[in-house]
């Protein structure tokens, strides 16, 4: 997982070996063990490492795509909770895992915003409303 993380974050960051190894205070030649799975980075060269490509140390360690393909590991903050099926009334199931970090529970309300060119995106209700408050009040005191 680690190795086939890194190297694909590598790439995907359009680093080379060097590249990465300079910024994080390392031998080309331990990038290359790395990627090649002979060896781990000791924990506090991982965390630098996760910080260049802008990812959890916990992700670049133990991310699988599973289910989803060939997919990259997160950015920080981001996250790909899986496929849902849409019912015949048009209504989801949310993830466990993204009801937990987003504090959603039964009864909660949550607004369907939608872009025809970006798609849709769900929000809790109260948030939107505060944003909506802030737009409001920002534009009459222009």
């Amino acid at each position: 997982m680690f190795s086939e993380n890194l190297l694909q974050l590598r790439k995907m960051a359009q680093m080379t070996q060097e590249d990465v190894a300079e910024k994080i205070g390392v031998t080309r030649q331990a990038i290359a063990k790395w990627e090649s799975g002979e060896s781990m980075p000791d924990l506090t060269t991982g965390k630098k490492l996760a910080e260049v490509f802008d990812v959890t140390l916990d992700e670049l360690v133990q991310f699988e795509a599973g289910e989803l393909g060939n997919l990259l590991v997160p950015p920080k903050g981001k996250h790909l909770f899986g496929i849902v099926t849409v019912g015949e009334k048009g209504q989801i199931i949310i993830p466990a895992k993204a009801r937990k970090i987003f504090q959603i529970s039964a009864g909660d309300q949550l607004v369907v915003l939608g872009d025809e060119n970006s798609g849709l995106a769900l929000m809790k209700s109260e948030n939107f409303l505060h944003i909506a408050n802030l737009i409001r009040k920002q534009a009459t005191e222009d």
